[in-house]
């Protein structure tokens, strides 16, 4: 049995190279660097990333990323590229092509198709003088003192500190585009930042006859019957026209039991409360949240520009939704 001594402290020695590797990457955001994220910046078509090996997986999140923060892009696999798949690259795209060594036979084999089509290229590498590095419109450096594998084999400290690099380019074009959390939430739709920055309070609330509403002269056992049947803890009250005239809530109802008010022979406008807090149906369902929240209130009515009840909805319409 190993000592857990030694698991730990080789799993610190991994994290201390990996660490000291991604700090050597500060030095080398240069002006290189920044024509890269020109290059990027400028590209009328996709940006195209290829990779062999675990440059290739690598290659496969820095594509996703910068997918997802508003530069399309995909990967393509070198070897793939040889047999057919680079007729998906076209002149109008940008190539980001990644080797440690920079010399990697399956990438190489397919620059001169690239530079035929005069595709810009920026390449990752670990040697600035490797056949990639020198034909490439931009080289970023991402070369590591050490692996984190002991042995030097492993793919580890390099394959971390590419990632990296990747990132900042991400970021860095990300900022240039005055990329916004909205346009995140586009890329992002079923996730929970997607469901607060789309969803609509139009998208959950209840409408047509789902709507608990009665009429201001109704008796308030009535509107106890019309709350309990559409069941969101609350009934709106409405004019002749179908304009609110206040709302009527369960905590309502406990307040006019107290009252030892008789529900029998009590008009509903007698007890409702009239200046109640109301949406429009074209804010965003997150708006709504907050303000049941900052009102300590359970659930709200949605109104026209007339005041006219076109919706309702509650906290647990808002929880199924996941905007909560």
């Amino acid at each position: 049995m190993v000592d857990s001594a030694k698991f730990i402290s080789s799993a610190k020695r991994a994290v201390e190279i990996e660490r000291d590797a991604i700090s050597l990457l500060i030095g080398r955001i240069d002006n290189s660097f920044a024509k890269a994220c020109q290059i990027l910046l400028d590209c009328k078509g996709r940006v195209v990333v290829t990779g062999m090996g675990k440059s290739g997986h690598i290659g496969k999140k820095i594509a996703a990323t910068l997918a997802s923060t508003g530069t399309p892009s995909f990967f393509v696999h070198p070897g793939e590229a040889s047999h057919g798949d680079l007729g998906m690259i076209t002149a109008n795209d940008v190539v980001i092509a990644i080797s440690n060594s920079g010399n990697t036979s399956e990438v190489v084999t397919i620059l001169p198709l690239i530079k035929r089509m005069e595709a810009p290229l920026i390449s990752m590498t670990g040697s600035n003088t490797s056949a990639l590095a020198l034909e490439a419109d931009a080289n970023l450096d991402v070369s590591v003192e050490l692996e984190a594998c002991p042995l030097g084999l492993a793919p580890t400290s390099s394959t971390t500190a590419t990632l990296v690099m990747g990132d900042a380019l991400a970021i860095a074009l990300l900022e240039a585009r005055g990329f916004s959390a909205e346009d995140f939430a586009f890329s992002h739709p079923g996730g929970s930042l997607g469901r607060r920055l789309l969803l609509k309070v139009s998208d959950i609330m209840h409408t047509g006859s789902r709507i608990p509403s009665v009429n201001h002269n109704v008796l308030l056992s009535d509107a106890l019957l019309e709350i309990s049947e559409k069941g969101l803890g609350m009934t709106a009250i409405t004019d002749d026209n179908g304009k609110l005239c206040g709302l009527f809530t369960d905590g309502d109802l406990r307040r006019t039991i107290d009252k030892a008010i008789d529900i029998h022979k009590t008009r509903i406008d007698e007890v409702m409360t009239a200046n109640c807090r109301t949406i429009s149906a074209d804010i965003l369902a997150a708006e709504a949240l907050a303000i049941m929240e900052d009102s300590k209130i359970n659930g709200l009515i949605v109104v026209d520009k007339s005041q006219k009840v076109v919706g309702a909805l509650n906290m647990h319409d808002l929880l199924k939704a996941g905007v909560i």
